[in-house]
């Protein structure tokens, strides 16, 4: 029975040996879990700020191109409304010198006609003056 004591005191040992080993174990599986469990964590936080920042830098991006369109449309519209004007003046420009023209060519026909009438009136003076000096004779 002694013996059997022993060996039961001996299996008992084990047994709490093994019970101890496996705490021991579970303890440091548990601490790895937890350790890796916070690296994951730190590197999805890591994970989130280079996505913000990549946002954050995108976005950017992407105002400072909305901007230079805008300085483009608005550059494109100032030089269409110069144009625009440019292309009035000169044909306000062109309609003047033909007025001009026009008024000219019309001054010219009324001097023609002046002349005209005045040179008729001359030779209906000169019939005149011709018929009575005939008729005197």
């Amino acid at each position: 029975m002694i013996k059997k004591d022993e060996h039961l005191i001996q299996i008992a040992d084990a047994i709490s040996n093994k019970e101890k080993e496996l705490k021991l174990k579970e303890e440091e599986q548990s601490r790895k879990d937890i350790d890796l469990k916070i690296r994951e964590d730190d590197q999805k936080q890591k994970d989130l700020k280079e996505q913000k920042r990549k946002s954050k830098e995108l976005s950017l991006l992407k105002e400072e191109e909305e901007r230079q369109k805008k300085l483009e449309y608005i550059k494109i519209k100032e030089w269409e409304e110069k144009f625009d004007i440019e292309k009035k003046a000169k044909e306000q420009e062109e309609i003047r010198k033909e007025q001009r023209f026009k008024q000219k060519e019309l001054q010219k026909i009324e001097k023609f006609e002046e002349l005209g009438s005045q040179s008729i009136d001359l030779n209906l003076k000169f019939k005149d003056l011709d018929i009575n000096k005939s008729t005197k004779n």
